[in-house]
């Protein structure tokens, strides 16, 4: 059964799920990232970010903390627009999809030097392959109401 559902996705697709599977392992590394703070600035469960009154290193762990967070927030957005955008267009999505994964990678080492701002010089340009896989997501919606017209 699941042979005859795999035949009606293009085979490229094959591309969208592997860049899944690559964003997945960023985000384990940045969690264990995370982990590393915790420990480098005595952050202890539950606490999800520090107080700059308790401990004088809280703007770096928050930072780290901060660059994690923000992917998981919009993990949801990016996987569904990765995987029926690609729908449509896998190798633009899958491409689109690898560009955001490194964005993202370059997103949380410039957030982690305890600087916000550094998090969008390179890492900013997650936000135009975002764009790019939304849109081609909206296709697959167009493509599939013409499709039905017709």
């Amino acid at each position: 059964m699941a042979a005859e559902g795999a035949a009606v996705l293009p085979r490229e697709y094959g591309y969208v799920v592997l860049v899944l599977v690559l964003y997945s392992f960023l985000n384990f590394w940045m969690a264990a990232q995370v982990g590393r703070a915790r420990k480098r600035y005595k952050v202890f469960y539950p606490t999800m970010y520090a107080l700059e009154s308790e401990n004088k290193e809280a703007k770096l762990f928050n930072c780290v903390q901060r660059g994690h967070q923000n992917s998981l927030e919009l993990m949801p957005l990016f996987f569904v627009t990765l995987l029926l955008g690609g729908l449509q267009h896998p190798v633009l999505a899958a491409a689109l999809g690898a560009f955001y994964t490194v964005a993202r990678f370059l997103y949380f080492k410039g957030y982690s030097t305890g600087e916000p701002a550094n998090r969008l010089k390179l890492g900013g340009l997650n936000f135009p392959a975002l764009l790019g896989l939304i849109l081609c997501t909206a296709s697959l919606g167009v493509h599939l109401l013409i499709r039905e017209a017709l």
